[in-house]
């Protein structure tokens, strides 16, 4: 299915596992993706309300640890797309920690879900977007879509 990328990534030893989901709306509750409308890499151009359904699966060894996440929509070239006045990028960024349960046996990955919604982003007809994730600075998923026109 398209829209969805799960990829294992190393990084000095640190393996992760993410699925990232592009949707019309997901939420997270209780550590549950709930999510509504997802999996499509085509829709129309002008204003678009979209959401990003994302599930990190974090090694034990990588519990009780901050990590940081960035969120960024870029266009069919790479680059980071800029919108408003002043022109900022399309990007979420912030920390996480996964905790250690009671109970839980060493070794136990345990996960990590987030849901981040964007309202009436303006999309060019014609076009192709690429919504990139990046993990303590490494790129682990991305979704991408393209405009009709």
């Amino acid at each position: 299915m398209q829209g969805i990328l799960n990829r294992a990534f190393s990084k000095e030893g640190f393996k992760v596992e993410t699925i990232m989901l592009l949707c019309d709306y997901a939420e997270v509750i209780n550590g549950k993706l709930y999510i509504m409308g997802g999996g499509w890499t085509l829709c129309p151009p002008g204003p678009r309300n979209m959401a990003l359904a994302i599930r990190v699966l974090v090694p034990w060894d990588e519990t009780n640890v901050k990590h940081r996440l960035v969120l960024m929509l870029q266009d069919e070239e790479g680059r980071t797309i800029e919108l408003g006045e002043p022109p900022r990028p399309v990007k979420q960024e912030g920390e996480f920690e996964v905790g250690r349960p009671p109970g839980v046996l060493p070794g136990t990955e345990l996960d990590f879900s987030i849901a981040f919604g964007f309202a009436a982003l303006p999309l060019e007809p014609k076009k192709g977007y690429r919504w990139q994730l990046e993990l303590d600075g490494e790129p682990v998923a991305h979704a991408s879509f393209r405009t009709g026109g």
